[in-house]
């Protein structure tokens, strides 16, 4: 495997595709073929925010918290944007939403709508959702910033990406759109 790059230099460009995951290459791929630019950093498994200080810092960025989610009925399933020092509380999301309640979806559908493993959840999933099983749910404050930090379907690498070509370059060509939600947090 192509060995990673341990002090965290952000590269505009993607990587070569030996020992890289075909799903992964499949994100760079996508954001090339839309024109969307980005900034990638190799690292070790990385499969929460706390494991992603170093990776922050080397993109200038907040990573945010990918959580996939879905109701009691296993029938309606969340994919949850948020920043990432934010705490959840799904009481809150759940009235919003009107949902009795939310739980954190089993791994196989994780696998089976977006093609990802827990600690690599991210809005780049939405690609291999091709039945549209996944709502998307982005909170307001993150729709504010400038850039948004997520993994392109695996934990070993992170991307910078204007929050503006997901909505309107990304999420338009993978037929999905987004709801905003207000969490507090607290």
């Amino acid at each position: 495997m192509e060995e990673r790059d341990m002090a965290l230099t952000p590269v505009d460009t993607k990587p070569s595709p030996q020992g890289r995951l075909l799903k992964e290459m499949d994100v760079y791929e996508l954001l090339d073929k839309l024109e969307i630019p980005y900034l990638r950093v190799d690292h070790e498994a990385a499969a929460t925010v706390d494991d992603c200080h170093g990776v922050d810092e080397a993109l200038g960025i907040h990573i945010c918290k990918n959580l996939f989610l879905c109701n009691r009925q296993k029938t309606d399933f969340y994919l949850l944007m948020m920043p990432g020092l934010k705490k959840f509380k799904t009481k809150e999301l759940s009235s919003q939403l009107g949902v009795a309640r939310l739980s954190f979806a089993e791994e196989e559908y994780m696998e089976e709508f977006l093609d990802i493993t827990p600690g690599s959840v991210s809005v780049m999933g939405l690609m291999n959702d091709r039945d549209h099983r996944v709502r998307l749910l982005i909170d307001r404050e993150l729709l504010q910033e400038e850039f948004v930090g997520c993994h392109p379907c695996v934990n070993t690498s992170s991307l910078k990406l204007r929050m503006k070509d997901v909505l309107e370059k990304f999420l338009p060509y993978v037929g999905h759109e987004y709801t905003a939600v207000e969490l507090a947090g607290e």
